[in-house]
Order: structure tokens, then C-alpha cells, then sequence
């Protein structure tokens, strides 16, 4: 995410482990994209079923979270427990270094709520009724969109709930996650979003006040040698929307090609690309590099969270360096690093604590 003052300066105008599509479907995407995104990339798409692979939750490897189910939470789903030919998903806690974690949690558990339902708990004003059941505006439901398929049943998997944005009364949550939802005749779906989900301070606990779903460009019938790559490294794990934007071809070769060399040295799990991403650097009116395809965030590398004090910082200091040798004029992350090109290359700050952020030009 892009939040800082300082990546404005010099930018050009304007739950399967791990988490990406398997690679025989991302084989197929290269064959047929046109064929295959709506299954691989959307929320509530249609692949034949779910995988056998445990989702994941907020720690730093691929195990799923064993943390009891947050208070308060109304959704049956979300505890462990699944609907019959749905998988088990686990509800997303934070993890140790988080920056105010209640405001992550407040949001993650809204899209949970919205996300997950047995049979008969199907459309709007169900959503609704889960979103009052956490004290939230019930009207928060109609902007849920692709939380929402047309489904008999539905599980959701958070994966990773990164800041978009924090500022002392607002916030910005981007919440990523897997959906898996079955029809009345059993046929199960795999799918998934990322939410940006935009909060305000309130007491006892912050409010949430609005919902932006990703919304991926249709899939593209010619992609670049970049995006193709990168649909098959293994070592670049790609979240639903993420994998959408790719296929879509809306993701700049300037990010592609970088996120390859990046994968030369390490293997990381992308967080937001282009979809699903506040439109401007949070609580300013200046564009963020992500809507136009020239931004990546990563929220973990070599299975170790960027958030986690327990993570060597040499290992994420490495990754932001390595990111603007690869071409990043605008690096951010947990800490503030020395010896850019320009004097504003390496930037951090609280909404940057929990990932790394890479922005490029044309």
C-alpha cells in the first residue's frame, strides 16, 4: 500500500497453502484465460471443487490458525466448522507485531460474517442480519458484492488482512481471502476477493463504514511474456484477485518483471497488485500506484510475516533492496532504509509495518 507522502513525490501522473491457484489451473489459464478466470480469479467463481490443502491463517507459515474463534463472531463457518463438501476454514486472528490489531480484526470479521453461511442463509438481508450481529450497519451487506454469490452454502478463508491505510480516526483494511460455495445439488465452487474495507474510530471498538471489493478487469486473450512467467513461478503466490489482475493484463511489465527477479531469491506471498486496492494514497486525493498497475505488496517472504518481530529484519530489508535494485522508485516497509537512489526511494510507517510495498513508472 501506498500511504506515505512520500511515494507521492516523483510519481508519474495519473486458504489453501500456499495461496494460489494450482498450477495445472494456472497452465490452463495460459491456454484459455478467457476460458478460466472467472473460476481461478473472481469471488464465487466456479472451479470444479476445492483443493485438499489446509487454508491459511495469520501466522507465518502455511499451517492454519488453532486461535479460538474471535467474540462475538455469528458465523458457524467461520469456527471451524463447515457446511458438508465445504472445507473447514478457520477464523483469521492477528498475529504477533500487528499495528492496532483490533482495527484488522473489527474488519476481518465482518467479511467472515458476510462470507460464510449454511443453507438458508443465502443473500442480502441474511448478510444483513450477520453484519448487526457484530453492532455493524446491516446496510454494510448490500455493498458486499462478490461476497455474495448466488450459492446454497458458502465458507470463506481470510488469508491475510493488510493496512491500506491507518490514520488516527480512519482506516483502510485490505481483506484477502478464499471463498468455496456449494449449490442445492452439492456442485462446490472455488473463488475469492480481496475487500478494502474502510473504517472509522468509534468506542467500545472501531466501526466499519464502508466495502470496496476488488473488482479484476475481464481476462485478456493475449498477455505479455512478463505475465505469463509470472502465472507459472511457483515462487510468486498469487491471492484470487491478484491472479485476476494478471491475467487481465492491467499489471504493468515493470512490476511483472521485477516481481521475477525478486522470485530468483526468494519466494513470497503477494497481498494486492492492481484490484481491491484504495484509488489514492489513503487519506490524500493523490493516485496510488496500484490502480494503475504499477504497484505490488508483499505480506510474506520465505513463509516468514513480515509483521512477526520474530522475522530476521535482514531478511525483509534484503527484500525491499532487492525490490528497487529490480526497478522500485518508491520502496516502503517496517523500517526506514538508508542509501537509495533518491533521497525518498525507501520510506515506513504504521500502515507500511506490515508489508513491503513496491512502486514502478511506466
Amino acid at each position: 500500500m501506498d500511504s506515505s507522502f512520500a511515494e507521492a513525490v516523483g510519481q508519474p501522473p495519473a486458504a489453501p497453502a500456499p495461496l494460489r491457484s494450482e498450477p495445472a489451473r494456472r497452465a490452463v489459464l495460459l491456454g484459455g484465460a478467457g476460458v478460466l478466470l472467472g473460476a481461478a480469479g473472481c469471488a464465487g467463481g466456479g472451479s470444479a471443487g476445492p483443493t485438499a490443502a489446509a487454508p491459511t491463517g495469520s501466522s507465518s507459515t502455511a499451517a492454519p490458525s488453532t486461535a479460538s474463534p474471535a467474540a462475538g463472531s455469528p458465523s458457524a463457518a467461520a469456527t471451524g466448522g463447515a457446511p458438508a463438501g465445504l472445507p473447514a476454514v478457520t477464523p483469521w486472528v492477528p498475529g504477533p507485531g500487528e499495528v492496532d490489531p483490533d482495527v484488522k480484526l473489527r474488519a476481518v470479521q465482518l467479511v467472515e460474517a458476510l462470507g460464510n453461511w449454511p443453507a438458508g442463509g443465502q443473500g442480502v438481508a441474511a448478510a444483513g442480519a450477520r453484519a448487526a450481529a457484530l453492532g455493524l450497519n446491516p446496510g454494510l451487506a448490500a455493498q458486499a458484492g462478490p461476497l455474495l454469490p448466488a450459492a446454497d452454502r458458502a465458507v470463506l478463508q481470510v488469508v491475510y488482512a493488510q493496512y491500506g491505510g491507518l490514520l488516527a480516526d480512519s482506516a483502510s483494511v485490505m481483506v484477502v481471502c478464499r471463498q468455496w460455495t456449494a449449490g442445492a445439488d452439492g456442485t462446490v465452487a472455488e473463488g475469492g476477493t480481496t475487500v478494502d474495507v474502510r473504517l472509522g474510530r468509534a468506542q467500545p471498538r472501531w466501526t466499519v463504514t464502508e466495502l470496496h471489493p476488488a473488482d479484476p478487469g475481464a481476462p485478456s486473450a493475449t498477455l505479455s511474456a512478463a505475465a505469463r512467467a509470472v502465472l507459472t513461478d511457483t515462487r510468486i503466490l498469487l491471492p484470487p484477485a491478484a491472479l485476476a489482475d494478471v491475467t487481465s493484463g492491467a499489471v504493468h511489465d515493470s512490476v511483472l518483471r521485477a516481481m521475477l527477479t525478486l522470485a530468483q531469491a526468494y519466494t513470497f506471498q503477494v497481498t494486492v497488485l492492481r484490484s481491491g486496492h484504495p484509488l489514492d494514497v489513503f487519506g490524500t486525493d493523490r493516485p496510488s500506484d496500484h490502480p494503475q498497475g504499477r504497484g505490488v505488496d508483499v505480506w510474506q517472504i520465505d513463509g516468514h510475516t513480515v509483521a512477526d518481530p520474530a522475522t530476521d529484519h535482514a531478511l525483509v530489508d534484503g527484500f525491499m533492496r532487492a525490490a528497487a535494485a529490480a526497478g522500485s522508485y518508491n520502496v516502503g516497509g517496517p523500517r526506514q532504509l538508508s542509501g537509495g537512489v533518491t533521497a525518498d526511494q525507501f520510506f515506513s510507517d504504521d500502515t507500511h509495518h506490515d508489508h513491503v510495498h513496491a512502486g514502478f513508472t511506466d
